[in-house]
């Protein structure tokens, strides 16, 4: 465990790609099996202890310490891990000998009633800084820098393999992954996936910079406002496997049960998650309906009834067996418009082309296309073959011009990891017609380091109240929120809920009773 804990301590204090990259490198071939497949799957969040929460850890605590010296200092620290790593008391003759797998091992087989007995006996075993890597191992939320994408670009250089390879193995092999180790470190032979139904890297698209494209070269497509899935089936007949993947890599097939089921054909697609907001006419909904079926373990036979999902076809990566990836988009377009019939309408169709005529023509349609479900524009290059990650001038994204509203702060919350003693979190609202002041929405980027400073500051100098880590402010500062769109939701007493908020700029110059109204909103609204 000491290494693994001095690993994420050199992580949490290291902001270069590149650093992060090496000392990941560094552990991945220096550090034994099965350890180092443990701690990579911790970093990137790919572990779930069932029985081990937040409250089991706050609940032990409270047998150790003071409850209200850790409430106030969790307050201060801001992550409940390390609050109890630094609060917990040193046992006599504590002693660090416990690797990752043995406290992986203990944590995978606690329930419910023996998990604070389990994890206080582990506890007490470590230091301070072992106690925080076994707590982030058991807990999750890690906040080190370290993607998925990262890890497996560490692995692809520790072990000198390509990394489209470590992307496909990656997610079709469970954690500590020994057969990939055994393949990067050429001890075995490639492992065969033939009969798995495994994740393909997604090809990315790059922010459209340039102000024109010829679209001799390029086919325009609309930018659907849904999350980008993978549907992926094995085997052919009653004896194959679907799975639905999410662009990070992410099963999510048992959030989408009916989709699973509809897909029986022995293919790979790329496509566009959607829910349909009129059972009658057919067409997407927007991301808010979206959002009432994702992260569900349970899906209700009401939820299928009141928020039915789909899944809108961009591409074909692969059918029958055949791998298509290396096929130009234009033959790609072609065999998927071939395909597309073999599914169930009721489930799935094809995201047609945008039959623009030149780019001033497509320019006019990006700009009046308001639809609740269209966030912009895809342009891909008509003889570029399916590519993981971003390659430069193959595909574009064009999103559209985001809309923005004068919003006043109401609250603000202290952030995490390297934020955790700033207060970046802010929740803002608009004015009601009887001037009530009402929250529509929650924001924490899209400012710079200085103007968190500022923002900052003001939070402490301009407290009305404390709720917990939440405090109340004056409603006198004026924040510029861009977003992408904005939808009717019955979740929040505002009736509005935003779509990727941020905060565009400090309106230090407009009073707080010039804010724009609920009315002005809800106009917007899609």
């Amino acid at each position: 465990m000491k290494r693994f804990a001095a690993l994420i301590d050199r992580l949490i204090y290291t902001r270069s790609r590149n650093s992060k990259l090496a000392l990941i490198v560094d552990y991945l071939k220096h550090t034994p099996d099965p350890d180092r497949g443990w701690a990579i799957a911790a970093l990137t969040e790919s572990l779930d202890f069932p029985a081990v929460k937040a409250g089991t850890v706050r609940t032990l605590l409270a047998t150790r310490v003071d409850e209200d010296l850790f409430r106030l200092s969790r307050h201060f620290v801001g992550d409940t891990a390390e609050t109890a790593a630094l609060l917990w008391p040193d046992a006599a003759g504590a002693k660090d000998d416990l690797s990752v797998s043995q406290a992986v091992d203990a944590l995978a087989s606690a329930t419910r009633s023996d998990a604070p007995a389990i994890v206080a006996s582990l506890l007490d075993r470590l230091d301070a800084d072992g106690r925080y890597a076994l707590l982030k191992l058991a807990l999750g939320g890690m906040r080190v820098g370290v993607s998925a994408r990262l890890a497996k670009q560490a692995f692809a250089l520790a072990f000198d393999v390509p990394v489209d390879d470590v992307e496909e193995l990656w997610h079709a092999i469970p954690p500590p992954y020994a057969p990939l180790f055994a393949w990067g470190e050429g001890r075995a032979e490639r492992p065969d996936l033939a009969d798995v139904a495994f994740f393909r890297p997604f090809m990315l698209a790059h922010p459209l910079e340039e102000e024109s494209i010829d679209l001799a070269d390029y086919a325009a497509e609309w930018k659907w406002d849904g999350i980008r899935v993978q549907i992926v089936r094995s085997g052919k007949g009653g004896g194959g496997e679907t799975r639905i993947y999410s662009r990070g890599g992410e099963e999510i097939s048992g959030a989408f049960p009916e989709l699973v089921t509809a897909f029986d054909q022995d293919a790979v697609i790329d496509g566009e998650l959607l829910v349909r907001g009129d059972a009658q006419g057919g067409e997407a909904a927007s991301f808010n309906a979206l959002q009432q079926r994702l992260g569900r373990k349970v899906v209700s036979r009401k939820m299928l009834a009141d928020y039915p999902a789909f899944v809108r076809v961009y591409d074909l990566l692969g059918v029958d067996g055949e791998d298509l990836r290396g096929l130009p988009w234009s033959e790609r377009r072609a065999r998927l418009e071939a395909f597309v019939p073999r599914l169930a309408d009721s489930h799935f169709d094809l995201s047609q082309l945008i039959d623009a005529t030149d780019f001033d023509d497509l320019t006019e349609r990006r700009a009046g296309a308001r639809d609740a479900a269209i966030e912009g524009v895809m342009l891909k290059r008509r003889d570029a073959p399916y590519v993981a990650g971003r390659r430069a001038g193959l595909w574009y994204k064009w999103k559209r011009d985001p809309l923005t509203a004068d919003c006043v702060m109401m609250y603000a919350q202290r952030g995490n990891g390297r934020r955790a003693s700033f207060y970046s979190d802010y929740t803002f609202g608009c004015w009601s017609e009887t001037g009530e002041l009402l929250p529509v929405g929650k924001a924490y980027s899209g400012f710079t380091d200085e103007e968190l400073k500022w923002l900052d500051k003001f939070v402490r100098d301009n407290t009305l109240n404390r709720f917990g880590p939440v405090r109340e402010v004056e409603k006198s500062l004026v924040l510029e929120v861009a977003f992408d769109s904005i939808h009717a939701s019955k979740r929040h007493k505002s009736g509005l809920a935003m779509r990727f908020p941020r905060i565009s700029r400090i309106r230090r110059d407009k009073p707080a009773e010039e804010a724009d109204r609920i009315a002005t909103l809800l106009a917007m609204a899609t």
